[in-house]
């Protein structure tokens, strides 16, 4: 059995600021709140605009993750979006590299807020749309290949400005890439909760292993450095990344019926490193066996742990999959499900989604209409009405399936933070009581 990790620390849950509070960042920038529109494990995220006379619209451009500021998860984020996500940075890197595009949200300004005796910490980012995650589920748990190869291109352009920046990300998932907000054809890599400086003043930092690191990061993409303790290098995002592309294509890895034993999860992935070719005949048939993946996937083994990644040379191999396809990036993601996947079907109405559209046909004066329900009374023998008989729900059970519900949905904002705000896969979120 694998030993027992410490119970994380109780975070604090920050309260939620009305529509209209306005924060003012260490640039003396003054933004103004708008609806929350997502909240995790220890903050809000809200709609967000820089001050003005007019309320915050429902197409804001940014978003405001607000945490109270003894907590330390957006801390961490922070560090890397003030050292690595400023525009400026971005933009000077797109134009020497001739990218239209780099999926890394900028930063637009960070502070304390004072509020009731109490200071919170926040960080200003672009707003960004939906998780690639849901759009996996959508398309039955499987992505065509053209679209696995544009995500890989994507990929690499990313990881290879965050590794120029001193950092590496580790967590590289579906939940954290989104589209953005504006233009569908676009993917950002979010959540720098467990972003690491590899080459802080670009000294590398050397392989050391730590019993009380193992496994961090998502069980079943994490990298072999991870599982035995060692800090992520640039090797493991690329590995990490392979791990993505493989479910993305054949919608499951070997090793996901056990993911609550992570020294399981280790060893299978150790074994699928030493012999590639037989991995990928697990995953595949030989009529669907996808070559450069397999070719992408050596090439990354052979890396060494502080060894720079050839990223043009794995985005030939990437771009050689298209031509094999006959397909290219023609800048277009397709989430259209596989061959021989099948979508899941169309979820009924729930009573929340009915009540939720009645309150939409409300009337001029704002109260919600409401439907009267007809009650037909049934007549005894002696043909006195009778009312109808309630059906008696036992209380207990009732009072179980009412804290066990949901209190609210996320709004398609889209973003994720660090491990304590990242939104679920399914795009919801639960609101502080």
């Amino acid at each position: 059995m694998p030993p027992k990790g410490r119970a994380p620390a109780k975070r604090k849950l920050a309260e939620e600021f009305p529509a209209g509070e306005v924060l003012r960042d260490t640039g003396k920038k003054a933004w103004k709140l708008g609806a929350p529109v997502g909240q995790g494990g220890f903050g809000l995220i809200y709609l967000a605009e820089e001050n003005s006379d007019r309320p915050v619209a429902a197409d804001a451009r940014y978003v405001i993750k607000v945490e109270p500021s003894d907590n330390g998860p957006l801390f961490s984020e922070l560090k890397f979006y003030m050292r690595a996500a400023k525009p400026d940075l971005i933009q000077t890197w797109m134009k020497s590299h001739k990218l239209k595009s780099l999926g890394v949200p900028r930063y637009w300004g960070s502070g304390l807020h004072e509020k009731g005796g109490k200071k919170y910490r926040f960080m200003v980012i672009d707003r960004l749309g939906t998780d690639l995650q849901k759009k996996f589920e959508e398309c039955g748990r499987r992505f065509p290949r053209k679209l696995v190869l544009q995500l890989g291109l994507r990929l690499l352009d990313i990881l290879e400005y965050i590794h120029d920046h001193e950092y590496v990300h580790a967590d590289i998932k579906a939940s954290n890439l989104m589209l953005s907000h504006s233009d569908p054809n676009q993917v950002y890599l979010v959540d720098y909760g467990l972003a690491y400086r590899y080459a802080p003043d670009s000294v590398l930092k050397e392989y050391k292993e730590d019993p009380k690191r193992c496994h961090d990061g998502t069980i079943e993409f994490t990298s072999i450095d991870a599982h035995k303790g060692a800090t992520a290098c640039r090797r493991s995002d690329l590995e990490i990344m392979s791990y993505c592309m493989v479910q993305w294509l054949c919608g499951r890895l070997p090793w996901e019926d056990k993911l609550q034993d992570p020294l399981y999860v280790r060893d299978s992935k150790i074994r699928s490193q030493e012999n590639i070719s037989e991995f990928m005949t697990k995953c595949f048939s030989s009529q669907d066996k996808p070559d450069e993946i397999q070719r992408f996937m050596e090439e990354v083994k052979s890396l060494e742990y502080q060894d720079k990644p050839p990223y043009d040379k794995l985005r030939s191999i990437l771009q050689a999959g298209l031509k094999a396809v006959q397909a290219k990036d023609d800048g277009k993601l397709e989430f259209t499900p596989a061959n021989g996947a099948v979508p899941p079907p169309a979820k009924k109405a729930t009573k929340r989604k009915k009540a939720a559209a009645e309150a939409e046909q409300s009337d001029t004066d704002g109260s919600p209409t409401k439907k009267k329900k007809t009650v037909t009374k049934k007549k005894d023998v002696n043909g006195v009405k009778k009312s109808p008989k309630k059906t008696q729900r036992p209380r207990k059970a009732l009072s179980t399936a009412k804290q066990s519900e949901p209190k609210s949905r996320l709004v398609e904002m889209g973003t994720q933070t660090s491990p304590g705000l990242a939104l679920n896969s399914r795009g919801r979120t639960k609101k502080s009581t």
